[in-house]
This record gives C-alpha cells, structure tokens and sequence, in this order.
C-alpha cells in the first residue's frame, strides 16, 4: 500500500475526520441587543456541525457589540481520560501571544522608557552592532527587521524543561547576517518577537513572565493566562494532539522556554474577551498608542493583509455574502494547538477559537460566525463519505456501511476523495480485518477505476487474505496506471513475478 498525500490533501485529510464528539456546554451570556434567538441557534447548530464533523475540539466564544453572544466548549481536553472542554479550559494559544508583548512595548513607550524608532542597540549595547545599529523596534515588531526565522540551532542541552533563558534564544541568531535591510520588506519572524522579549527584560529589570503578569495579567483579572511552564501543575491545562490518517496522537512535547515571547501563553475564551475589551477601554494604553497598534505599518502578501504590531490588518468575509468588512486578527499554531482571534471593531464583535488539536478550519468557521452575526448566508461544512462510512461499518458492519456510502457519495453535503477511501482500507487492515478493506477498496475502485494507488492497496490486501492471484492482477494494474509504481514492482518481485 503506498500513502501518500500532497500537503493541501493530507490537511484536508486531517481536519475532515469525522468522529464524533460530544459538546460540554460552558456559561452562556445571551444579550438581546446583541443577538436575536434565531442567530444564537444558527451560531450553535455551524460551532456543533463542525465538532460532530471531528474538525473542531475546543473552545469557541462570540461577541456583539460588546457582549458575549455564545461561548461553548466541544470535544475533550484530555482524550485518554475522557475530560471535556470547558470555556474555562487553558489552551496554548501560540503567536497570539505576540499582541501581549507589542502592548508592553507600546505601554513603555508611552511612559517614555523605550523609543519604537532608535537601533536597539541603544538599550542591547552588548548586541552585535552590525545588525542591532539596523534594527529598531518597530522593525521587530512589524517582522520587518530581516533577522532569520529558521537557522541551525546551538542552544546547550538541558537535562530539564524550562531552564532556557531569553539570553540563549538570542545569542543563537544576534550575529548572524540580516537577510534583508530592515524596513524593506514583511517576513515573520518568531525570533524577532524573542528579541522584543529579551530588550523588555533588560529594560525593565524584570523576567518577561513578570511583566506580563503586573501590567497585563492581573490588572484585567486574566486569571487563567499566563506563560506556559511544563513542571508547573496548571489546573484545567488542556493535552494537545494532532491527527494522522484520521486516529489522534499526542503531540510532540515542547519546552516553552525555547518559544518565550513569539508563542509561549496558554489563555481562555473568557480571558482572551477581558483582553479585547480593555483593548477598547484605554485601561492598558492610551489612545495614540492603541491606534499605533492596530496601523497598517507594512503590507503581508502571505495573507494578503497588513500587519501592525502584534496583529494582521485585514478585510475578511461576511459568511458567502460576497462582503467584507475590517478586522483585527492574529492565529497561533504550535504542536498540539491552533487558536484564531479576530476582532470586528465597527461591531465591537469578537470571536474566538481555541483548539488542542494542531490542525482545525479557524478561518472557516470564523467566516460563517461573521456571516451569521451580519445576517449573511453562510455555509455548512461538507462531511467526509469515507470517514462516515467508517463509523457505520464499525457501528453497524460492512453491509450496512456499503448502503450508507451509495446513500451519500453524490450528497453535496458529503464529499468524497479518494485518499480518504485509500486510509480507511489501511485501517481495516491493521485492524486485522482485511476482509473489510478489500470492500472498502472495491468501493473506491468502482468510483475511481483510475487510481493505481487503489489498486496498489487492493492488491496488497488480496495478498494479506492468501488471493495471490488476485493481488498479482492488482499490481500489475497499479502498475500499468503508474509505471513509476516502485511499490508494485518490488511486490510483484516478493511474489516470483516479473514485472511486464
């Protein structure tokens, strides 16, 4: 059997998984002004398709006009034990971590104690000069200072979580060369947002965490955010996962210290509106500080959108209106999580999406929930014909499974790839049940008689259930369709067959 998917198809892939999941329903704050009964439900039946779908675990709060519409939580933040989601769940919430160290900047420049437009080395005299006689902090702040996000790392080994200083992430690139003059152009760079990190501890006197926790954490009453710290128990600290060929696995282990200011925060749905609307008070900035924040300082081509400081500038979509109106975003992605933040200021909307599983369709789903609070049309997501037909046959047996896959392959709520088909075959097989993939790959044969991976897997499966003959005509039909099939020829070898 040969697996292999582009990367637009295995994200597909992986965000379409339909298992399903049940929802935790979390405080909801209804406000008549702010939406109608009829659009809390439509809010309700787009968050809950997406999690019956498999494609969103987490947690999810709406906002209009200033108070929060819908919050929810779906899915579960320990898998293994069975520990639902919760709004007040803590999730790493990754690069949006980056608005809370522009607005400590912003804070200390407004009393005076940085200036956004002096080389930096004016307060890191110790930083190599050739670069940090360049780089000024609107540079790092806006991803235009060309310091290299990805360079071979020369960090100690440490023998415990938690122990890398700021000190150490910079040293491994301060000296490198700039790989564009600052201010020419956008290229994100987490290792900029580490510098800020760094220059605020030097400035200040204080650790980064301590910062953050005095001028922003505990002012707003943000009592389930903070730095993420791997020894320190954190109650109600979700597990992070990721999904391969449509099971979950736990995510790879990250020590945060090596992440620090580009990404190291976990938060909550509630938290993160205290954090929007103080955004809107002045109780963390001033006004021109607030506005210099949220200016189109430099344009991003990668998301067609500007970027100011710490967030993306940027029209995005009404549902399937056609309409666009302006928001203030930001995501984050680190192993085992994804968050969305998009804020509508002409609305004074938010909505928020935190999941701990790597991959989920943030931006979809934010789409519709836009489109539902405007009262625009908006779409459903599709369900996957494979991954479907999965549970059925698990639930119900193979019949049954054959019947529900002709009932929806051609249902333009369901789609159909044949990857997918190709994946569920490779669990049966695992799952010592070959005789069942055989039936799921005749399925995926009859729909795509041109597919020699199908065929490649069939005749691998034949073989599995002692049908040589059968998986010799397999193979060499996989290898007529694809004479680059290496799998199929080195089978047919194992199998005293020459190939033709």
């Amino acid at each position: 059997m040969i697996i292999s998917l582009s990367r637009r198809c295995l994200t597909l892939t992986l965000l379409c998984f339909s298992f399903l999941f049940s929802a935790c329903h979390g405080q909801e704050v209804p406000d008549p002004g702010a939406a109608d009964a009829p659009q809390l439900q439509q809010i309700r039946e787009l968050v809950s398709t997406y999690a019956d779908y498999g494609e969103f675990n987490g947690a999810v709060l709406v906002a209009h006009r200033g108070k929060v519409v819908f919050q929810e939580a779906y899915g579960q933040a320990n898998m293994e034990w069975d520990i639902p989601n919760t709004t007040d769940t803590r999730f790493r919430i990754g690069s949006i971590s980056k608005q809370f160290a522009a607005v400590v900047v912003l804070q200390l420049a407004a009393e005076g104690k940085l200036d956004l437009h002096v080389p930096i080395n004016t307060y890191l005299p110790d930083y190599p000069a050739n670069n940090g006689q360049q780089v000024t902090l609107h540079h790092l702040l806006t991803h235009t200072a060309g310091i290299p996000n990805n360079y071979p790392s020369t960090k100690p080994a440490m023998n415990r979580p938690d122990a890398y200083t700021a000190h150490m992430l910079v040293e491994e690139f301060a000296a490198l060369p700039l790989e564009f003059t600052p201010g020419e152009r956008f290229e994100y760079s987490n290792a900029g947002y580490n510098l800020i990190g760094y220059l605020l501890e030097i400035v200040s006197g204080s650790s980064y965490e301590e910062l953050l926790q005095e001028r922003i954490f505990t002012p707003l009453g943000m009592k389930n955010s903070g730095f993420e710290r791997h020894r320190a128990l954190s109650d109600r600290r979700a597990s992070g996962y990721f999904q391969a060929w449509g099971e979950y696995y736990n995510a790879n282990h990250v020590d945060m210290s090596t992440v620090f200011a580009a990404g190291a925060l976990y938060s909550t749905v509630e938290d993160l509106f205290l954090w929007d609307r103080a955004l809107y008070s002045g109780d963390l900035l001033p006004e021109a500080y607030r506005d210099l924040m949220f200016e189109r300082h430099v344009p991003d081509p990668s998301y067609d959108a500007h970027y100011g400081y710490g967030w993306s500038v940027k029209e995005k979509p009404l549902g399937d209106s056609g309409e666009e109106v302006l928001t203030l975003s930001h995501d984050g992605v680190i192993d085992g999580f994804c968050a969305l933040l998009t804020r509508i200021p002409s609305r004074e909307a938010i909505v928020i999406l935190l999941s701990n599983v790597r991959r989920a369709p943030l931006n979809t789903m934010t789409k519709g929930l836009m489109g539902i609070l405007y009262d625009q049309p908006y779409s459903f997501p599709r369900r996957s014909v494979a991954y479907s037909t999965l549970e059925v046959i698990n639930a119900e047996g193979i019949e049954a499974g054959i019947r529900y896959f002709h009932s929806v392959k051609d249902d333009e709520g369901h789609y159909l790839i044949e990857d997918e088909l190709n994946i569920i075959s490779y669990r049966l097989l695992n799952a010592d049940r070959a005789d069942l993939a055989a039936r799921v790959l005749e399925l995926g044969i009859e729909q795509y008689p041109e597919a020699f991976n199908l065929y490649d897997s069939y005749g691998e499966v034949l073989r599995k259930l002692g049908r040589i003959d059968g998986s010799i005509a397999n193979y060499r039909k996989s290898l007529e369709l694809n004479p680059e099939n290496t799998n199929a020829v080195e089978m047919l070898k194992e199998m005293g067959v020459t190939p033709d």
